[in-house]
């Protein structure tokens, strides 16, 4: 890890717990700090609180002070922050259900949401049950026990509905007109084959990892068109020229009836 995201981690977790006290019960890296996939000037910082109880809005208003970029300025691209409830980090569930999510930085959009009535179901409610599947996976500890031992994971249903929910939301996005490399195919095309590695391996890997991980399978997805794509994908993460979006529309379609069983 980095030093300057060393100590922006060490910074954040001091903020939360002046705002929240004893209530906080555990800080955890997640997303690529937690996968050990960190790319300085590409990755975001993702960071996932855990406290004992609901928080008020006095609270949850002050966290959002202390913790947004124009108090403490993130290093990397921007911090999403989502806090949750020890009783909703134990259950396994499959709701979003977090009290307060932060996203700020000099890369990215200001926002926030106090609660999942907050956040447009067009936005997508899958993400946070997915994230914390992940965190319980390679969540590395901040603050508080190790991660396996507060956050619980998805059932394999629940798991297999939310990676199929995230791949129809993906390829209902708009796309950019003509055949012409798109900014943010790549991850469209790796993240579809860490949904895949993680449904047919039951591991999270890294997006990169997984894109080498399905390649390595040389099952039914993998021909010479796959081959260039994820090839292609991998090096747009380190600035070459990523896919069309046509091209990644029709991997993911390929992925998605794969893990459903029904025609492409």
């Amino acid at each position: 890890m980095p030093d300057a995201l060393l100590r922006y981690l060490t910074e954040l977790v001091a903020a939360a717990r002046e705002v929240l006290g004893d209530d906080l019960r555990g800080a955890y890296a997640a997303g690529s700090v937690g996968l050990d996939a960190y790319q300085p000037g590409r990755s975001d910082v993702d960071v996932a609180l855990v406290c004992g109880g609901p928080l008020d809005r006095t609270t949850a208003g002050e966290l959002v002070a202390r913790l947004r970029h124009e108090t403490l300025p993130c290093p990397a691209r921007g911090l999403e922050l989502v806090v949750y409830r020890w009783e909703v980090a134990r259950s396994g569930t499959p709701e979003p259900g977090f009290e307060v999510e932060l996203n700020t930085g000099a890369g990215m959009a200001f926002r926030v949401s106090y609660g999942p009535a907050d956040r447009p179901p067009a936005d997508g409610l899958f993400w946070y049950g997915l994230d914390r599947s992940i965190l319980h996976q390679s969540g590395r500890a901040l603050l508080g026990p190790p991660a396996a031992d507060v956050v619980a994971d998805l059932s394999p249903d629940d798991l297999r509905r939310l990676v199929v929910e995230a791949l129809r939301w993906w390829l209902a996005l708009p796309l950019p007109a003509g055949d012409v490399p798109a900014p943010g195919a790549e991850d469209a095309v790796l993240g579809a084959c860490r949904s895949w590695v993680r449904l047919h391996h039951g591991v999270w890997l890294p997006k990169v990892a997984a894109g080498r991980r399905l390649l390595d399978e040389a099952g039914p997805l993998v021909d010479a068109a796959t081959t260039d794509l994820v090839v292609r994908s991998v090096a747009a993460r380190d600035g070459g020229p990523p896919p069309s979006g046509p091209q990644a529309r029709a991997f993911q379609r390929r992925v998605l009836a794969d893990l459903t069983g029904t025609p492409s």
